[in-house]
């Protein structure tokens, strides 16, 4: 009888990664209705209550900041704000990022130079000045917070495509259909896209806690997400000055953004493994 293939079982790292993401997600749809109180909700009573396993009131299981706001519900609106800001700013950054390395690849020339030099230039700068920057200069809203996050890494996602592109286009099955006289972008599109797709997820993965650590980091400074809204950088920011008196009101946020990184880099680094057919080779 022919030997049954071996099912191969999800790691525990990855399993409990995984575990972590989904309920990160999950609070983060779910705020509005898990949140025990509103993330502005205050009363200067219960200022920096410590938490309920430290003799503190069971009402704030992690105890409430300098205003009196109920620490779990912020971390919760915190976890959702910071996904939000990741999770546009990834999308913003492939997309640019995906369709600029096509038309490098596709129509080379001026073009590509072009692009290549925005791409060295952009590589070339400390994203985080130019940030400082622009968020300094026309003042800080959370839509052009969105706008300059988005642009974080895009030029990874252009210099991985163009070079994906070029590759696909030099093997045969391209060359075949482009003599066919289908249009181009239907090749790119029906064709090239699909069989670099796993190369770009991955990086996406990698990309992702980038712009967690990202908005921590403007947040922190005070030029991300503004009062009364909440973000976990914001709520590291907001516990600096009690860390020594209230540590809780910063420790969770930070355990928040190292389980949250953590976990899609990890995931990220499993699924290159997986999607790679050079390591799967290899691995064999």
């Amino acid at each position: 009888m022919p030997a049954r293939p071996r099912r191969r079982r999800l790691p525990l790292v990855i399993g409990l990664c995984v575990a972590w993401l989904v309920l990160v997600l999950l609070l983060a749809l779910g705020a509005d209705l898990i949140a025990p109180y509103g993330y502005a909700e205050q009363s200067l009573l219960q200022r920096l209550k410590p938490p309920a396993l430290l003799g503190g009131d069971p009402a704030f299981l992690l105890g409430t900041d300098g205003l009196g706001r109920d620490v779990l519900s912020r971390l919760i609106y915190a976890v959702r704000a910071s996904i939000l800001i990741a999770f546009c700013g990834t999308l913003i950054g492939s997309v640019i990022g995906t369709l600029l390395g096509f038309l490098a690849a596709h129509f080379r020339g001026w073009v590509e130079e072009a692009i290549m030099l925005l791409v060295d230039f952009q590589a070339s700068m400390p994203f985080l000045i130019i940030a400082l920057a622009i968020l300094a200069f026309f003042g800080n809203s959370f839509e052009l917070f969105l706008v300059v996050v988005g642009f974080y890494g895009w030029e990874v996602y252009a210099r991985l495509t163009r070079g994906l592109v070029l590759q696909a286009n030099a093997q045969g099955y391209a060359f075949a259909i482009r003599t066919l006289g289908v249009h181009p972008v239907r090749i790119y599109i029906r064709h090239v896209l699909p069989n670099i797709l796993s190369v770009l997820v991955v990086q996406v993965t990698l990309n992702f806690p980038e712009i967690i650590l990202l908005e921590t980091s403007l947040s922190f400074l005070g030029l991300g997400v503004q009062p009364p809204q909440t973000s976990l950088g914001l709520m590291l920011g907001e516990g600096r000055n009690y860390i020594a008196t209230a540590w809780w009101m910063a420790i969770p946020a930070g355990i928040a953004i190292f389980l949250t990184t953590l976990s899609v880099s990890l995931l990220g680094d499993w699924l290159r493994d997986r999607l790679d057919p050079t390591l799967q080779t290899a691995r064999d």
